[in-house]
């Protein structure tokens, strides 16, 4: 019954498809995203047919339908590649924290915004708190001040994803990296076969021929 129900749930999800689509008239867009206009459901499955191509309906709540003509199958498999791909570099996105005095020195400071320059880089979001102590707690303020310094000291590698907030006894915010890991990576291994080829330039005696 479980999968009978998932099976369900998938065709409600699924756009309707060529004779699924039941409706006198839809609005055609040709597969190359030119805009055909209003026609009779019958025209258009007769262009799609001798296109070789779907009829998929995009927008089935428009009056009339939008119906565009497609290959379906090469159009799921890259909404699920995709789909897969974000999904992953969500999973990869990892928080970091860096934790602030209010009153910190400018030696400890500089060392932690070089550690979240560093998680930033690597496409890591940076959690930025400020731990209160005792009457500190009455100068939100200075909190702000400090955390938005910190957010124009990391500008290069990151942006404010959420603004500095009280969190009990603590405030917190939240940078987001410029590149996410999937770009990281691709540039890294870009770098490295960069450099093992001005390596291997490097051992070849000029002139040398293979």
């Amino acid at each position: 019954m479980a999968v009978i129900h998932r099976l369900e749930e998938f065709r409600i999800s699924d756009p309707r498809t060529n004779d699924r689509i039941r409706v006198p008239e839809v609005r055609l867009v040709g597969p190359n995203g030119e805009q055909v206009g209003v026609v009779r459901i019958e025209v258009a499955l007769r262009l799609a047919q001798e296109a070789d191509l779907d009829l998929v309906e995009v927008a089935p709540n428009s009056k009339p339908p939008v119906v565009k003509i497609m290959d379906y199958g090469k159009f799921k498999y890259e909404a699920a590649q995709k789909a897969k791909e974000a999904r992953r570099n969500q999973a990869n996105t990892i928080l970091k924290e860096v934790r602030f005095r209010l009153k910190i020195d400018n030696h400890d400071y500089e060392t932690k915004r070089k550690r979240a320059e560093g998680f930033l880089k690597a496409g890591d979001k940076v959690k930025a708190m400020i731990l209160f102590r005792g009457r500190e707690q009455s100068r939100p303020e200075q909190g702000v001040r400090l955390l938005r310094r910190f957010a124009e000291d990391v500008a290069e590698f990151g942006t404010v994803e959420s603004n500095p907030t009280i969190d009990g006894r603590n405030m917190v915010m939240v940078i987001a990296p410029h590149k996410n890991k999937s770009e990281v990576k691709t540039e890294q291994n870009a770098q490295r076969a960069a450099n093992k080829e001005a390596a291997r330039s490097a051992r070849t005696p000029e002139g040398a021929s293979d």
